[in-house]
């Protein structure tokens, strides 16, 4: 409470229609007279609800799984109470799922009063691919999920993780379901940032964290075959995760939290870094890694100290290619163990500000190059085709 007030109006006023909903709220032992206001709302909205109350269970994860255990949809989707329903969300997601086959649909999040993610959202697909596309940036559990798939599955919530658990369920319904679809043209879901700053998110200590990003890189590791679409998804554990750890924020912290902290990091990047991933992550969160990676606290002191007073490094082109690489602290210093290939642009990435200069790798440009020449070429036949025909 209050949010849940506006959080049950904009189930109510789904075009789906309340025939074809049913609301299943959990009361995980509030104190704020939510349970009261659950079971007064039960008994008058034309929607069937289900009011469930409970004794706290510290995390999201019991409540939700009890609430799926109750479901008797053909669609279930996760709505937290602090958040709300644009009115044709239901109906859109349901329609594409229905239309596309697909189990898992994604409908566009914006945030109120708060961030949301946004790299996802640039069109609408029935189907992506989650090995290329961006979806895999989103992992928090307000999305469309397929009822079958989850109980084929026997897929719940990890109730032993207090925070991550959503990620390591919808990282394993992309990997194991048939299909993902996004709705990029229509507002689903109003993620809202608290007036009191209270998200469960943004509880717990550094080593739950470390704990999720190590579950989630497992799992990974468990569900898809060592190659370039595991290096793909292991992106995410690294970028989205583990390198918050090691932000600027680390520098103002005990020096026996930071060691702590690379003492937890030392078996993740022992068992999941590797060449290869490295590859496909940019240069200054590369190199972050890198140092991480070596237990290096002294290195990676400097390049956070480079990246905070945005220091715009040097672009060095090597080789007949003219390979870029970006001269960040220790570049060309065989001493400090971090090697000059950690400084190449394998992946389109960004120097300076203001006025960013985009840098690509050779590779990247060439298919850029080959690709224009290839809708030139297109053009001029099509041109040449429709002049012959006007001439005949």
């Amino acid at each position: 409470m209050p949010y849940l007030i506006r959080c049950l109006e904009s189930v109510e006023a789904q075009t789906l229609g309340a025939d074809r909903i049913e609301i299943v709220a959990i009361d995980d032992g509030s104190t704020d007279g939510t349970g009261e206001y659950l079971e007064e709302f039960a008994a008058r909205t034309a929607i069937p609800t289900r009011v469930v109350r409970q004794a706290n269970s510290g995390g999201p994860s019991g409540p939700r799984n009890v609430g799926l255990g109750l479901a008797r949809g053909r669609y279930v989707f996760f709505l937290d109470a602090d958040d709300y329903f644009g009115e044709e969300a239901l109906e859109r997601m349901v329609t594409m799922a229905d239309r596309a086959g697909t189990d898992v649909v994604l409908g566009k999040v914006v945030g109120v009063n708060r961030g949301a993610p946004g790299s996802m959202w640039h069109r609408t697909a029935e189907r992506v691919d989650i090995y290329s596309s961006q979806v895999i940036f989103t992992l928090s559990a307000q999305k469309l999920f397929r009822r079958e798939l989850l109980e084929r599955l026997g897929l719940r919530f990890d109730e032993t993780f207090k925070t991550g658990e959503d990620a390591l369920f919808t990282m394993e319904a992309y990997i194991r379901g048939r299909g993902v679809s996004v709705i990029a043209d229509y507002t689903c879901y109003y993620l809202v940032g608290r007036d009191d700053g209270k998200h469960v998110t943004k509880s717990g200590s550094y080593t739950l964290r470390f704990e999720a990003a190590g579950a989630l890189m497992d799992l990974i590791a468990e569900l898809v075959p060592a190659g370039p679409k595991r290096d793909r998804l292991m992106v995410r554990p690294f970028t989205v995760g583990l390198i918050q750890q090691f932000a600027h924020g680390l520098m103002k912290q005990p020096e026996e939290i930071q060691r702590h902290k690379l003492e937890l990091a030392a078996p993740l990047m022992a068992r999941h870094w590797t060449p290869s991933v490295a590859r496909r992550i940019k240069v200054a969160e590369r190199l972050r890694l890198e140092c991480v990676a070596l237990g290096r606290l002294d290195l990676l002191r400097d390049m956070l100290d480079f990246i905070k007073a945005e220091t715009r490094p040097e672009v060095v082109r090597r080789g007949r290619a003219r390979t870029p690489y970006l001269a960040f602290p220790h570049f060309g210093d065989r001493g400090s163990g971090i090697p000059d290939a950690s400084y190449e642009v394998t992946v389109p990435d960004w120097v300076g500000r203001p006025g960013l200069e985009r840098i690509e790798a050779p590779r990247a440009a060439r298919r850029r190059r080959s690709l224009l020449l290839r809708v030139a070429r297109r053009v001029r036949t099509q041109l040449r085709t429709r002049y012959a025909l006007t001439s005949s």
